[in-house]
């Protein structure tokens, strides 16, 4: 009997350890988020300066640096869609010390478009927040005979039409081989070096329509140059009195550009929340929300498991547009 006391003596000296390990673990844990940071935060921006991802990671950089009272650098590095800054971030310590202002090519597009994407988008990243989305738009040449999204699908069934994009694999691709099974199988693609090269050539009746950005459109839109047909979000932004893809008669047609920031995978928990939590309130901020505005973009906020689960509905949805289009990249 003695020697049986002793022996369950010495177990439950043997689990002291255990028991004592994961409360001083979350002690750590709380501390490390407690303390962070401590030092500058780099935001890469993975596109170049001056576009909507650009002007977004600048403003909440900005909130960031209030909030914590450290600096939030932007550092743009751009180049291959995306892949080049976010790769970057990926492979960076995972401390929450260098973030990216990830999007819809970059997390959403890309993993199918590219067989040897030298990132995951899921396993690479901690998801932190979606901070905001710009919906597109269709628009077309203003001499096209056509005042809604039905005369437009009417008319593309009657002759052939061209559409341009940004690139291959771009959304604005995409998003046009998603108009075919509405419209016209015989939709030509004309490739553009960029968005803005495309609505030229929309503008000079060089191709058809295109979607596109409405922050990108709107100027021109507002010029005469382009006509807006449909938008192609679930509801109707305050920007633009214009009907939804859905009202017109194709429910489920949404292309948005969407913005959310992330860390590389591996980075503390507690660190994540705090974050997300401080973009939360960046969104709901009246200066915020008055710049986004002036985008055409909505304000989200949302938590990471939310990112998360949005990502993975993204890459799914956005994979069934690449393999339509029979889009590829190296």
């Amino acid at each position: 009997m003695h020697r049986r006391s002793l022996l369950k003596a010495a177990a439950a000296i043997a689990a002291l350890p255990l028991l004592t390990a994961a409360p001083a673990a979350s002690a750590a844990s709380n501390a490390s988020a407690q303390a962070y940071p401590n030092k500058p935060i780099t935001l890469v921006a993975p596109f170049s300066a001056g576009g909507a991802l650009d002007l977004v990671a600048r403003t909440m950089a900005q909130k960031l640096q209030e909030d914590f009272g450290k600096a939030v650098i932007v550092e743009n590095k751009a180049g291959a869609a995306g892949i080049i800054g976010t790769q970057y971030v990926g492979r960076a310590a995972p401390d929450g010390y260098t973030l990216v202002l990830g999007a819809t090519t970059t997390h959403g597009i890309n993993p199918s478009l590219y067989p040897k994407l030298p990132y995951d988008a899921v396993q690479d990243f901690a998801p932190v927040s979606l901070v905001a989305t710009i919906p597109h738009i269709l628009v077309v040449n203003p001499n096209m005979p056509v005042s809604d999204l039905a005369g437009f699908i009417k008319y593309a069934k009657s002759r052939p039409l061209s559409f341009g994009s940004a690139g291959i694999g771009s959304p604005h691709h995409l998003a046009g081989e998603m108009l075919k099974t509405h419209a016209s199988p015989d939709l030509l693609h004309i490739p553009y070096k960029g968005s803005a090269p495309a609505m030229t050539a929309v503008m000079a009746g060089e191709v058809d329509f295109m979607s596109v950005e409405i922050t990108a459109a709107m100027p021109h839109i507002k010029a005469g140059k382009l006509k807006p047909l449909a938008i192609a979000s679930s509801r109707r932004i305050p920007s633009i009195d214009l009907a939804t893809f859905a009202e017109q008669g194709i429910p489920g047609f949404e292309v948005t550009a969407w913005y959310a920031v992330f860390a590389p995978g591996g980075t503390p928990k507690d660190v994540v929340d705090k974050l997300s939590q401080s973009l939360a309130r960046a969104v709901r901020q009246k200066d915020v929300q008055d710049k986004f505005a002036t985008l055409g973009a909505t304000p989200i906020g949302n938590s990471p498991h939310e990112l998360g689960t949005y990502v993975k509905s993204e890459i799914a949805r956005w994979a069934g547009a690449v393999k339509s289009s029979g889009a590829t990249a190296q």
